[in-house]
């Protein structure tokens, strides 16, 4: 039995190829055309850093990002990673901050730049964690998270202690101080938390840690009251007695014990 053709209309024809045509154009056209393709990576970083400079933060990281790749293996390359840490991290990028400089730690370990590097991932977690020590109010403080600042205190940490004489070192010290202090007060916020609801036990074993963990703190002599609060609460009367002792003996002028409170003007974290 013959096959039968199949006839296709030269109009169905030109009206497909006209389609395929457009399809490809379109394509075409979606495809953005890169201005640094004829650039070298001296112009590539010359651009970056006047973008970076102006704010533009987001242009600046696209440009690093190419200069990485177009000077592999050479120290610019491993400038630009640094300064698109630096952009990653004034755009409010925290996560792609961190990750970019724990590549570049862990690639160049000798680099001159290794302090900065640590200085720049402990700038990250501070003030992607410590800013919110000013109002903890607004949350229920059980359930905070205080890596980062625990993480910041690390970078900073292993920068005084390999690099002490670096320009950075002052700074991170006193970074660490107060980390130290907010850490300490953090867990005395949370004892406090507990003692309002009646969980005695849970407000002493908390400001017990603020007592043990963080010597020498502003906040030591307010989780040593918390103490003396919940014991007294318990009815566990020698050891309320033995905390006011050691209260009395340690802040001898102690406003919590004379009135209960603190001074407006001499809040815990005045430290700078």
């Amino acid at each position: 039995m013959p096959q039968r053709k199949l006839s296709v209309a030269p109009r169905s024809l030109a009206l497909g190829a006209a389609l395929a045509l457009g399809l490809v154009l379109s394509a075409c056209s979606s495809i953005k055309e890169d201005k640094t393709a004829g650039w070298s990576p001296s112009k590539i970083y010359t651009e970056a850093k006047d973008e970076s400079n102006s704010g533009a933060y987001d242009k600046a990281i696209g440009l690093f990002e190419k200069l990485e790749g177009r000077a592999a293996g050479t120290s610019l390359a491993q400038q630009a990673q640094i300064e698109k840490a630096y952009a990653q991290y004034k755009s409010n990028e925290p996560a792609q901050a961190i990750a970019t400089l724990d590549r570049f730690l862990k690639l160049h370990p000798a680099s001159p730049a290794l302090d900065y590097a640590l200085y720049l991932r402990g700038l990250v977690n501070f003030n992607d964690n410590l800013g919110i020590f000013g109002s903890f109010t607004r949350q229920d403080l059980s359930e905070r998270d205080q890596k980062a600042a625990k993480e910041s205190f690390e970078s900073f940490k292993e920068l005084v202690t390999r690099f002490p004489e670096s320009k950075y070192a002052a700074d991170s010290s006193q970074r660490m101080t107060y980390i130290v202090n907010s850490l300490a007060r953090y867990e005395v916020h949370v004892a406090r938390y507990y003692y309002s609801r009646g969980a005695y036990v849970a407000a002493i074993n908390r400001a017990q840690i603020a007592v043990t963990d963080y010597q020498q703190v502003p906040a030591q002599e307010d989780a040593l009251y918390i103490m003396l609060q919940s014991y007294d609460a318990l009815g566990l009367t020698q050891l309320r007695d033995d905390t006011r002792r050691v209260m009395e003996k340690n802040y001898p002028k102690s406003e919590l014990l004379a009135r209960g409170s603190r001074s407006a003007s001499n809040p815990w974290w005045k430290l700078w």
